[in-house]
């Protein structure tokens, strides 16, 4: 049988992800396409065969050892392939080499650096800073990058970080927008809408439509459409007309 199972095992594997799962006290791997297992788990991608770069179940996948039918029966309760290999892709966990794992996570800290720089100024100068910088300070602040969570949902907890544990001074960029609803309403919206503005920059009441454009902290938009939700049934609205708006006049 080893004869017959030399040259699988022998089998270089590039551009490899190997995905691992520990059950009933042993190790159980699979090969995959690298950004396939994500693809897989997301529904983006059905087919097995082009997740997989060799369709069978391995105790080892860099020394080429396929696990045993025994084992597969012990652990899984099938020797049924596909079906182990949906298991493992589904609960396993995807191995990352110590390089890919650097690399990565360079790729992912200078992408939340990117999204503070743009979101955040200088208080002083109401101007943005390079993103090299915004690094420096994440570096400073000791702020610790999670692998497992999109560079989005890690931009809050950076600028708090950045705000509390760097020398940098920084604040968020104000919002500026767009807030109309009809006259009638406006009389008594009009200053709770516009209490959390930094900044009004244009008023206009016209006989059926009321319109304001301002400067906001982003925190305040979904204040403000939750007012527009609740009190004007759909009659009013808020958009953003750009982000990074700084609240001196240029």
């Amino acid at each position: 049988m080893s004869k017959i199972q030399q040259p699988s095992n022998q089998i270089k594997l590039t551009n490899v992800s190997v995905v691992r799962l520990r059950k009933g006290g042993k190790r159980f791997e699979v090969a995959c396409y690298k950004n396939k297992v994500q693809e897989w788990r997301t529904g983006v991608e059905t087919n097995l065969d082009d997740v997989l770069q060799i369709s069978n179940v391995f105790v080892n996948v860099s020394k080429g050892e396929v696990a045993k039918s025994g084992d597969l029966q012990k652990a899984f309760g099938t020797t049924d392939v596909p079906n182990v290999v949906k298991e493992i892709l589904k609960k396993g966990e995807v191995q990352v080499g110590e390089k890919e794992r650097d690399h990565d996570l360079t790729a992912l800290r200078k992408e939340i650096a990117t999204l503070v720089a743009e979101k955040c100024v200088d208080p002083e100068t109401q101007r943005p800073y390079p993103v090299g910088m915004i690094e420096k300070a994440m570096a400073e602040a000791g702020f610790s990058v999670k692998q497992n969570k999109t560079a989005k949902s890690q931009v809050s907890e950076c600028i708090k970080a950045l705000q509390s544990d760097s020398n940098l001074p920084i604040q968020r960029a104000r919002m500026r927008v767009r807030v109309s609803m009809p006259t009638a309403d406006s009389k008594r919206l009009r200053e709770k809408i516009t209490e959390g503005a930094e900044k009004i920059e244009d008023d206009e009441t016209g006989q059926e439509e009321w319109e304001v454009i301002m400067l906001i902290d982003p925190g305040q938009f979904r204040v403000i459409n939750e007012i527009l939700q609740k009190e004007c049934k759909g009659r009013g609205r808020i958009e953003t007309m750009s982000f990074a708006a700084t609240a001196n006049s240029a």
